[in-house]
């Protein structure tokens, strides 16, 4: 079984880098992935799943959510502030909280519906300009402004850019939070989860090698 051959792949990557079993979580990425293969994992015991989009995960996740108890689900993918009171509604962690403008709506927000899903601060560790994140240059900074603004901010989220070499963005990552006292490293992806893990990953995002190839 994928899910299986993953869990292990991690416990062992866990193993290796001398950390604590099971302090790594598996976010299962099912993002337009046909409902049938979500609940396949979902009968495997899985609970924990990440969603690119708003819109998608409401149309699909109510419906789960009545069949299955304890779903974690974590919205992975760029948010708009205008779908930020149904992203904060939906989902136990946002891990693309990447500019003052959406930390400021999600403040507000928090004050009114008396509760705020937990928050990771996307760091764009390539500098990329068609990519979402702070620059590392401001991360402290903008780190410091949504702990004014009393966010729970769990840690901080990295997506490399695909022709470089991973850990060193990795390590960037990890070396952010560490200076700004965060625990949460939400980092890795398929192709690269075991670097992440040794590199202090506290949550990696596995979604074609638990679920099989997309289909857009």
């Amino acid at each position: 079984m994928p899910l299986e051959e993953i869990r292990s792949r991690i416990a062992k990557a866990e193993d290796q880098a001398g950390r604590a079993p099971g302090c790594v979580q598996l976010i299962a990425v099912s993002k337009v992935q046909p409902d049938e293969r979500v609940e396949a994992v979902l009968q495997q015991g899985h609970r924990c799943f990440g969603e690119n989009k708003v819109q998608e995960a409401a149309g699909k996740w109510p419906g789960f959510a009545e069949q299955f108890d304890g779903i974690d689900l974590h919205l992975i993918g760029p948010l708009q502030t205008n779908k930020a009171r149904q992203a904060m509604e939906l989902f136990d962690s946002i891990h693309s909280v990447d500019r003052p403008k959406l930390a400021s709506t999600l403040a507000r927000l928090a004050q009114e519906l008396g509760k705020c899903p937990e928050l990771f601060i996307q760091v764009n560790t390539g500098e990329e300009q068609q990519k979402a994140g702070v620059m590392p240059s401001d991360a402290d900074a903008f780190i410091a402004d949504c702990r004014q603004l009393d966010l729970p901010i769990k840690g901080l989220m990295c997506i490399p850019p695909v022709e470089e070499e991973a850990s060193l963005h990795f390590a960037l990552l990890a070396k952010i939070a560490a200076r700004n006292g965060l625990k949460g490293l939400s980092m890795g992806m398929s192709g690269d989860f075991e670097k992440a893990i040794a590199l202090g990953a506290t949550h990696v995002r596995v979604g074609s090698a638990i679920f099989g190839a997309r289909t857009y």
